[in-house]
């Protein structure tokens, strides 16, 4: 037998003891209806017979005055002339009992009177048509009045019988719907026991036959969310923990080397000093910073979304930065997607970061449109990342070996800040198979209205003068974007209007 459907079981309780009070409550009506129509029948079947004897006993003409009658019955004949010649006992001496006659066409008829000569309440009065030589004498028989219902003793035992069959149908409806609150109950105990301290306590799942299917649902739906949230905890408190080592390692550097400058303040080389305590500052900076990224993201924080060309935006990216190691590029132009054009450059940079701590001598950037999807990769040539550590270097703080050898002042932060990112624009970012070194591809739907492709692009570089003090304030290269008119146009990534 299969699977019974949700809320199979509660609909079939609820049902099945409706239609039983539905049934009882139409047995009970159907039963009084008979009664009521074979109390009927025989009041028909007793005025009947009183009207045998009395139109045999005018028709041998030894009608007596007073007539012989039943206790629930009452017998009146008249004349042709409408004068009562016999009656029974208890209306003796009484006027006519009724007017009332049938019509030509017929031998009977029946109304009820209230009240009629001689009786109390209403009874059902009778007048048959008695043809004799001298005209057509009227017979008047009136019989007790029967309600639908028959008689009280019929109402009595259809009521004392509904009220039983409703009493067993509820009493089994409670005693369903009691042991399918139970598991209700359950859960909820154990989920008010449930503290930051125990999330890995789970609440009690009922049998298939011991509770209706919602509540089985709802038991295995809140142990999926503790496990959720068993996970989300352990997660911040991983990330709580290695953060605070991060934090602490350049502020216990910077104490050390202040403390012994302090200590011997005329042997110290204060220049030195400064330049040691300035890195770490940058590096708690850079933590800082890309915490604060990362809470941003985790927050939800609104996207300024906005048509762009991603092969422009990764362009002017790589335009504006000093490389280590030689660039390719194999940008397309043309390839539109809604995004925050600094949250995407945020992402080209860290990928670039990344590639260039790992490269041999060279980075590909590719940018190109595959099935609606707008595709950025950046390879570089040089070890690679083992199978194992391709999701891993996703993770928050996580800096492989080799990063560290390289790179001791990373964060661990880049990746998982660009694939937060990459996520928030309804794409992903992933580490997929290349021939050598790593290849992190970025996938993000292409929007609706195709950016017009740049019909001739030339790119113009110079080189910045020799013993820039820094990155930050000369650009080592300033690319011109210009078109075919020779018009300088703004770049789409960073906001600028290039000057040539």
């Amino acid at each position: 037998m299969g699977r019974q459907p949700p809320s199979f079981r509660a609909r079939r309780t609820f049902a099945t003891g409706v239609l039983m009070v539905l049934m009882c409550l139409g047995l009970s009506f159907l039963f009084l209806m008979y009664v009521g129509g074979k109390e009927s029948d025989n009041a028909l079947q007793k005025g009947l017979s009183a009207w045998n004897t009395v139109e045999s006993l005018i028709q041998r003409g030894q009608l007596p005055s007073v007539l012989p009658q039943a206790d629930d019955e009452a017998v009146q004949v008249l004349n042709a002339h409408g004068t009562v010649v016999a009656a029974s006992s208890q209306l003796a001496g009484e006027p006519p009992l009724a007017t009332f006659r049938p019509t030509a066409d017929k031998l009977s008829t029946t109304q009820i009177l209230c009240h009629p000569a001689g009786m109390e309440g209403c009874r059902t009065v009778t007048s048959i048509n008695v043809y004799q030589p001298d005209g057509i004498w009227s017979v008047y028989v009136a019989t007790p009045t029967v309600p639908w219902y028959g008689n009280s003793t019929a109402v009595l035992l259809a009521i004392g019988t509904s009220l039983l069959v409703i009493t067993a149908v509820t009493a089994w409806v409670f005693r369903d719907i009691s042991k399918a609150v139970e598991p209700v109950v359950a859960i909820r105990r154990q989920l008010a026991d449930i503290t930051a301290a125990q999330l890995e306590r789970r609440v009690p799942v009922p049998g298939t036959y011991d509770t209706y299917d919602e509540v089985k649902v709802l038991a295995e739906t809140v142990n999926g969310t503790l496990d959720r949230l068993e996970g989300a905890y352990e997660r911040l408190r991983r990330f709580t923990s290695d953060a605070s080592h991060d934090l602490r390692s350049p502020i216990t550097a910077m104490r050390l080397q202040l403390d012994d400058a302090l200590a011997f303040p005329q042997d110290a080389d204060w220049p030195t000093v400064a330049a040691t305590v300035l890195k770490g500052v940058d590096r708690l900076q850079a933590i800082v910073t890309d915490l604060l990224a990362l809470a941003r993201l985790d927050a939800g924080a609104p996207l300024s979304g906005e048509p762009t060309d991603l092969g422009v935006l990764a362009g002017a990216e790589l335009d504006q930065r000093p490389h280590r190691a030689k660039i390719v590029r194999r940008l397309q132009q043309g390839v539109c997607v809604d995004c925050d054009r600094l949250r995407i450059s945020r992402v080209l940079v860290n990928l670039l970061d990344n590639a260039e701590r790992h490269a041999t001598s060279q980075i590909t950037v590719t940018v190109r449109a595959e099935n609606g999807i707008a595709v950025l990769e950046v390879l570089d040539d040089g070890a690679g990342l083992a199978a194992e550590d391709r999701e891993r270097v996703f993770e928050r703080f996580t800096r492989l070996d080799a990063a560290r050898d390289r790179d001791a002042g990373g964060t661990g932060l880049g990746l998982a800040i660009a694939r937060e990112i990459a996520q928030a624009h309804e794409g992903t970012l992933t580490v997929e198979d290349s021939d050598r070194g790593a290849r992190f591809v970025l996938r993000l739907p292409q929007c609706g209205n195709t950016v017009p492709a740049t019909r001739e692009v030339f790119h113009q570089t110079v080189t910045g003068p020799a013993g820039s003090p820094s990155p930050g304030r000369w650009l080592g290269r300033v690319t011109a974007i210009v078109t075919r008119d020779r018009r300088p146009v703004t770049t789409g990534g960073s906001n600028r209007t290039e000057a040539w």
